[in-house]
């Protein structure tokens, strides 16, 4: 019998009352936490890559075991497409892979800020179905109320991030109009295929998906997302 995903529940029912003036300290306060050893292996092999390559950079956040990783190298091949996720035993489910990915085991965090102090911008940024932490007390590590926030927004690009929890995804795009960036949230289509083994399972047990798109300039104001 086909095991079914459950859908998030959470005993939240509207945008966390904590999200505005979270993302309005880490906006004021840069995140400073210190490089830890485990990130450094999958950092210089970010620089080795970056090495000459003068092209775009698309970065896809949570990877997981790299399917949605190799499927946006196919995508964009006239980019790296970097991949990153911190668990060796996902990313040990890894697919083949186009020559033009790139696979890293690292604290996400870790890697946009690498990215930022390098002012290496990017194209695209895809976040799919990362964790959710749908209890209302772990709002602090969800992406948009984590501190490293800011960051991510600083590297600019095209921004795309999927949830089956349209909280989730609503409350990411009051961060982002916090930060005076217009966001797009609505219903992933039904028809596209799916990136990531989490989102084949999602459909296949009925869940609603949802998708926020942007435009995150690296410097100047904001642009509208498409639609």
């Amino acid at each position: 019998m086909e095991q079914r995903s459950r859908t998030v529940t959470s005993s939240q029912t509207g945008v966390h009352p904590r999200l505005v003036e979270l993302v309005a300290r880490h906006r004021a306060a840069p995140w400073r936490k210190p490089s830890q050893a485990v990130d450094e292996p999958a950092l210089a092999e970010l620089n080795h890559r970056l090495e000459g390559h003068e092209g775009a950079l698309v970065l896809d956040s949570f990877c997981g075991t790299g399917m949605s990783t190799g499927l946006l190298a196919a995508r964009h091949p006239e980019a790296l497409v970097i991949g990153v996720d911190q668990s060796a035993h996902r990313l040990a489910r890894r697919p083949d892979l186009p020559d033009n990915a790139l696979l890293l085991q690292a604290h996400c965090e870790a890697v946009w800020r690498h990215l930022a102090d390098q002012e290496r911008g990017l194209a695209h940024h895809y976040l799919l179905y990362p964790n959710p932490w749908p209890k209302p007390g772990h709002v602090g590590r969800r992406v948009h109320g984590h501190p490293a926030f800011p960051l991510l927004v600083a590297l600019g690009g095209r921004l795309e991030l999927r949830s089956n929890w349209q909280l989730y995804v609503e409350e990411f795009g009051v961060a982002l109009l916090q930060l005076g960036i217009p966001p797009l949230v609505q219903l992933s289509p039904g028809d596209a295929p799916p990136m990531t083994r989490f989102e084949a399972k999602y459909r296949q047990s009925g869940h609603e998906l949802w998708r926020l798109r942007a435009h995150l300039p690296s410097s100047g104001g904001p642009h509208q997302p498409d639609s």
